[in-house]
């Protein structure tokens, strides 16, 4: 036999979470635009991941494969794995540090330097063509937000 039992209970329910908020609303715009501006790269095939290796070497310059490791903060074997597929495409060179012939060093090559500087080309021009097309009040707004979201970031 089948019984239902009906609770008594008085208890409210927790209250679902907002749907929206300041911060949620912030996140979304920003993942939004991130998205957006990662489509903007100079070579479709390459993921996302890849282009954070190149693009720390082309700023910081030649790392080992644990500082590369250590600054993307994936595991040392999944470094080895994107620096193997970004050598045999002829975007970075290893070689033998002359003052620790222990140590690698991983660089930038010419075709690597190249990649960055079109994909970071296409992103910056997408982003002068949106923002064209905003009021100079609304471009003076995310300049200020720019800078707010500088100090949340470096927090």
């Amino acid at each position: 036999m089948l019984s239902i039992s009906m609770s008594t209970d008085s208890t409210p329910a927790p209250a679902a979470p907002a749907l929206s908020s300041p911060a949620a609303d912030l996140r979304m715009a920003t993942f939004r635009l991130a998205r957006r501006l990662r489509s903007q790269r100079a070579v479709d095939t390459m993921s996302d991941a890849q282009f954070a290796v190149l693009a720390a070497l082309s700023v910081h310059g030649q790392h080992t494969l644990g500082e590369l490791a250590d600054r993307e903060r994936v595991s040392a074997p999944s470094m080895n794995r994107t620096v193997n597929c970004l050598e045999e495409s002829g975007y970075l060179t290893r070689t033998t540090d002359t003052d620790d012939r222990r140590k690698v060093n991983i660089a930038l090559t010419d075709a690597g330097r190249s990649v960055v500087e079109e994909t970071v080309r296409r992103r910056d021009s997408w982003l002068e063509d949106a923002l064209a097309e905003l009021t100079p009040s609304q471009r003076d707004v995310l300049r200020s937000a720019a800078e707010l979201m500088r100090e949340v970031a470096a927090r």
